[in-house]
């Protein structure tokens, strides 16, 4: 089923179906029809002789310079060129995809003045699997994604380079593979594909949905170590959480008692009166971090509903049709991905506290030390903590923000900037570490129940345990460590614990 785009929300999951899972996109009649009266009536006032910001002036601090009308159409040409500056690696296909959809949504509305032909290339595009290549970075995050949005709009008119199979070739031999020929830019085309932060927005969708998918598995790993550590489990108690009212510490702490139910270890007598706050601290933790995921999701999905552009039209209104603006400042998605990944941070540190106390013989409640028996022989798993330490580190100097580091542009007329795919990059970055964490500390678990054994873990633990053990062996004796630990970094970056436990005793919330 092709997602289709009309005046219904897109939301976090149709990007990622598009990005990740190559669905397709259709527009919507009521959509096209909106294009095309906004293009007829932007076609009147150059006709008219109205002068537009960035339709018939130079753009930026060369805004005062009018250009003839012989110049309109190759001035679109040569913006999408001199702004195709990017620098790095190519961005994953995935980015790509995410970031020309949150574009096409866009320009879907009506507001932009492009040519209906020219977004219907778009989606043709998308649909046929001819992803736009654009560097990594380059973009400052206003006026929008200019250098990657460039160079994904170079693609348009044959130039530039696009995947095609999975490989990068030119653009004119992609678009040749599919039968297709380049268009030519008219007036106002090459910045309406630009101008906006969707490459910021596309990531940031990819980023919301990794989030909320780790932070379920989050869950698990504390149940885990909750339960291997023979946690007093009243502080889980709901009555505590509802109490104080924070939404996602409730959740958190319903979560946790679902994937412990039924334990057998946890089921013995001995408890502390009160854990150590690793233990008892993780719904007042792990729980606020659900809370601004939800935040993240709610700035990312109302700029991909929003209007995202410069200048932007008004093609029914009688007093105004035009208003520049800058309704492509990244700032918004800035926000909402630094808190992102300052919570997933925090959160990773609070795994790598759990993941202490289940390697320190003083701590881990008659556990033998580094999880090995022969300790002395053998290390065990304690340099696994080390690889933990490192990722949190790593991951608290990328929560240093970048949305407030604006570098002044374009002669001082972009004189504040967002910084934002500098934001989306790092958080990126980190969500790729907080996967390591946790799949450390599960990995640890894992390896705690061995010597609780023959006393059955909790009904979501058991099954988490059975996942990991289908991909990692228990340790006996040393043995590097290296691929277990990628191992499951992977299956929790693919969800693949996640998917065992929910399988077992239901969605988590």
């Amino acid at each position: 089923m092709p997602i289709v785009i009309d005046s219904s929300k897109m939301v976090c999951e149709h990007v990622e179906e598009i990005a990740r899972r190559g669905a397709s996109i259709e527009l919507s009649g009521a959509s096209l029809e909106a294009v095309g009266r906004c293009r007829d009536k932007l076609e009147e006032k150059i006709a008219a002789g109205a002068v537009m910001y960035g339709v018939n002036t130079g753009i930026g601090e060369l805004a005062s310079v009018t250009l003839e009308p012989q110049q309109i159409k190759d001035f679109q040409r040569y913006l999408v060129y001199s702004h195709a500056a990017g620098q790095g690696k190519p961005a994953d296909e995935e980015v790509s995809r995410a970031g020309w959809a949150s574009r096409i949504k866009v320009l879907s509305q009506g507001h932009s003045g492009v040519r209906p032909e020219v977004l219907q290339r778009m989606v043709q595009m998308l649909n046929l699997h001819l992803t736009p290549v654009a560097c990594v970075r380059g973009s400052v995050g206003a006026c929008g994604d200019l250098s990657p949005m460039s160079q994904m709009a170079l693609t348009l008119i044959g130039e530039g380079q696009v995947y095609l199979d999975g490989k990068i070739v030119p653009a004119m031999e992609g678009l040749s593979a599919k039968g297709l020929t380049p268009l030519e830019f008219e007036a106002r085309d090459g910045l309406a594909t630009i101008n906006g932060s969707n490459v910021i927005t596309g990531m940031g969708a990819l980023q919301v949905r990794d989030a909320e998918r780790w932070i379920r598995t989050a869950d698990i790993a504390a149940g885990m170590t909750l339960d291997a550590l023979l946690t007093n489990m009243i502080s889980y108690d709901a009555r505590l959480h509802e109490i104080r009212g924070h939404a996602g510490s409730v959740v958190c702490a319903r979560n946790i008692l679902r994937i412990t139910k039924g334990s057998e270890i946890l089921a013995q007598k001995e408890k502390k009166v009160q854990d150590a706050y690793s233990l008892r601290s993780t719904p007042q933790v792990q729980g606020p971090a659900r809370d601004v995921i939800r935040y993240a999701r709610d700035v990312i999905e109302t700029e991909l509903n929003g209007v995202a552009d410069n200048p932007v039209f008004f093609p029914d209104e009688e007093d105004v049709f035009y208003i520049p603006g800058a309704n492509f400042q990244g700032t918004p998605m800035a926000f909402g991905l630094e808190f992102l990944g300052t919570a997933v941070t925090t959160v990773a540190a609070l795994s790598e506290r759990r993941l202490n106390r289940l390697l320190n013989p003083n701590l881990s409640r008659g556990l033998p030390s580094f999880l090995v028996k022969g300790a002395g022989m053998f290390s065990g798993m304690m340099l696994t903590q080390y690889t933990a330490g490192a990722l949190v580190c790593e991951s608290r100097v990328l929560t240093t923000p970048a949305c407030h580091g604006s570098i002044p542009a374009a002669a001082d007329q972009e004189d504040f900037v967002s910084m934002g795919m500098t934001t989306a990059l790092k958080t990126r970055e980190i969500l790729d570490h907080v996967c390591g964490v946790l799949g450390i500390e599960l990995l640890n678990a894992a390896q705690a129940f061995e010597f609780r054994k023959p006393l059955r873990a909790g009904e979501g633990c058991q099954a988490a345990y059975e996942c990991i053990r289908e991909h990692c062996a228990p340790l006996v004796e040393d043995r590097p460590l290296y691929e277990d630990i990628n191992t499951m970094t992977r299956l929790v970056k693919e969800g693949t614990i996640l998917k065992a436990v929910e399988e077992a005793i239901g969605p988590l919330e």
